[in-house]
């Protein structure tokens, strides 16, 4: 009775941690796709409604789910309650939010050099900055799908497989 007890939590343990991974896998892409979203519509603020950053962050925070709301609610709230560069505002903002992504440490040095060239430059350069970014997160995006193709289903069955290897291998 309790083998058979321990064996069914052995199994459901694994299994929930195989889709955990595969969350993680399908979350990527998504939430890529969102940054990819919202650095668009802040270029769009920029150039289109000469809006200041902290204002137009602000307006992306309440447009975009989380974590991008929360990264730039911070982000807006660095900028126009304590004194610091937006340079140190971006990076903090970042900081902030990155456990609760699924985005890999090549994304996180993408957004960084953005956050490098905010706030330095004029509109243009910014707008050119803003595109390179998205070159790169759509290089990134490209490479998350593929990923999640390769990988979820395995990671699923993965889950269930280990748990049944255990559980025959300790009876």
């Amino acid at each position: 009775m309790f083998k058979m007890i321990g064996a069914v939590l052995i199994v459901m343990a694994t299994t929930l941690i195989g889709f955990e991974i595969s969350k993680r896998l399908s979350e990527r892409p998504k939430q890529l796709r969102l940054f990819k979203s919202a650095l668009q519509s802040l270029e769009a603020e920029i150039m289109y409604g000469h809006t200041p950053l902290h204002e137009a962050s602000r307006k992306l925070s309440l447009q975009m789910p989380k974590p991008l709301s929360t990264f730039f609610e911070e982000f807006s709230n660095q900028l126009t309650s304590i004194e610091t560069t937006v340079k140190d505002a971006w990076q903090n903002s970042l900081q902030h939010i990155w456990k609760e992504t699924a985005l890999k440490q090549s994304e996180y040095e993408i957004l960084l050099q953005l956050g490098e060239n905010l706030g330095k430059h004029d509109r243009y350069t910014e707008q050119k900055q803003i595109i390179l970014t998205l070159t790169h997160l759509e290089r990134e995006e490209k490479e998350a799908h593929e990923k999640q193709n390769r990988y979820e289903k395995m990671a699923k069955s993965l889950g269930v497989l280990s748990g049944l290897l255990i559980v025959i291998l300790l009876m």
